[in-house]
């Protein structure tokens, strides 16, 4: 979610009830000790840009941080609607606050996913991490996995690409499949920052076991990212997307199902014989064929079956051979 931005229109309680409304398993913002993640400089340098709110980066960043006992006010009402409720690390002193705060997981964003530092201080929390690898490669992220692996064993890797919005043909999506090669003992999830669902659908097709987007209540907002944001109509989409995706997925052992009984009862094809037999005769292939017929009978699969087996009954051409017709 875009932090300040909820609280300008005193927002902030409404962003966290749509999430809850809409399906969604968690609410994630961003926590920043703004003088531990940027230098001097940066934070006094001249900010012109359609979504500034102040003449300064350092000014304009300061609005738009929550306070410490903002966080808990947010974490206390999201438990109250049972909704989960974290942040993003995004520097040592904003990580002690959030393991202070309880936080059930923590979050570290791609700006950090080359920060070993902060990665492997976040590991020896003993938390589960999310972590989030866009701008690097895959050296890196994998310097980074067995650094916090070597301490955690519990960490979520996301494919993601830090665009905003994203081109669709620099997601990647099958870089969640290398992850699951190279990291095999770690969850693999997606974090989207395209426009639209289909991608994050797919993301959701092929496995993943986390999904993130950003989300607004309105797209026209101040702010870089509400553009490119889910507004809550697209968000309850997505997760009722995600849901039916969970469910079809299903199991990969290949089972005929109940609800295909009625069309197997309809359409279903056994062996029926080709003549009129008597009694006793010793069935060969020439007396056997497929075809649609009533009662379900023999499977076709199983014809071989019958060739030698001896009739117990008479049977009529075009009838369906079941098991008591055979001895």
């Amino acid at each position: 979610m875009t932090a300040r931005s909820f609280e300008l229109v005193n927002n902030t309680w409404i962003g966290i009830k749509m999430a809850k409304d809409c399906g969604a398993d968690c609410v994630k913002f961003q926590k920043s000790d703004l003088h531990s993640k940027f230098t001097k400089s940066v934070l006094a340098r001249h900010y012109e840009s359609p979504h500034a709110w102040a003449s300064t980066y350092g000014e304009h960043k300061t609005f738009l941080e929550f306070s410490e006992d903002h966080y808990k006010e947010l974490m206390a009402f999201a438990s109250l609607i049972n909704i989960h409720f974290t942040a993003s690390a995004m520097d040592e002193i904003s990580l002690d606050f959030l393991v202070s705060l309880g936080v059930p997981f923590i979050k570290m964003g791609s700006g950090d996913a080359n920060n070993l530092i902060l990665l492997e201080k976040a590991a020896k929390t003993k938390l589960p991490i999310i972590y989030s690898t866009g701008m690097q490669d895959m050296q890196t992220v994998k310097t980074a996995m067995e650094r916090m692996n070597a301490c955690n064993p519990r960490v979520c890797i996301l494919q993601c690409t830090s665009s905003y919005p994203t081109p669709e043909d620099q997601v990647h999506l099958r870089v969640m499949q290398s992850y699951r090669d190279h990291f095999p003992g770690s969850p693999v999830g997606y974090s989207g920052h395209e426009l639209g669902l289909s991608i994050t659908l797919a993301a959701a097709a092929l496995g993943a076991h986390v999904i993130e987007r950003h989300v607004t209540l309105d797209k026209s907002w101040k702010g870089n990212d509400h553009a490119c944001s889910l507004d809550p109509l697209e968000l309850k989409s997505l997760v009722e997307g995600i849901r039916a995706i969970e469910k079809a997925l299903g199991s990969a052992v290949k089972s005929k199902q109940p609800s295909e009984e009625p069309c197997h009862q309809k359409l279903g094809k056994s062996v029926v014989c080709t003549q009129k037999l008597e009694a006793g005769v010793q069935l060969c292939s020439e007396h056997l064929t497929v075809k649609v017929g009533q009662p379900v009978g023999w499977p076709p699969q199983h014809l071989d079956q019958l060739v030698g087996k001896t009739l117990s009954r008479n049977v009529d051409q075009d009838e369906t051979i079941t098991s008591d017709c055979i001895i």
